[in-house]
């Protein structure tokens, strides 16, 4: 399990696919809101000359090693996931699109309280 104190440190390195090909660099980290565990990254996408964009990606089986954060998904998996601007705040309603790229189940508190927020 990664702490969120210690994925705090990793802001800015290398996210890599299963396979170890670079996705992006690390941004942001999203807690579950029921158990301030960390939960998704952001993870900063987009080529040279095109916008920039955060891409989301589940870190509940990330490995972190020397540089970067290893998550157990494809490239185009994580790039294809629901995205927000690299300025841009992830509205309540898109919450269940992130779950679902990911097959994840969802489900908001027992008050439908959002089940992430942005650490």
């Amino acid at each position: 399990m990664i702490e969120i104190a210690d994925i705090r440190e990793w802001r800015g390195h290398d996210v890599v696919d299963q396979d170890s090909k670079k996705i992006g660099a690390l941004e942001n980290i999203y807690v579950d809101t029921a158990t301030d565990l960390p939960s998704f990254a952001t993870v900063t996408v987009g080529m040279f000359g095109r916008q920039k964009r955060l891409v989301f990606v589940p870190v509940a089986d990330a490995v972190v090693g020397p540089g970067y954060v290893r998550v157990p998904f494809g490239r185009d998996d994580v790039k294809d996931a629901p995205s927000i601007d690299v300025d841009g705040v992830l509205a309540a309603e898109q919450e269940p699109e992130v779950f679902a790229h990911y097959n994840l189940d969802y489900a908001t508190g027992a008050g439908g309280e959002r089940r992430l927020a942005r650490r």
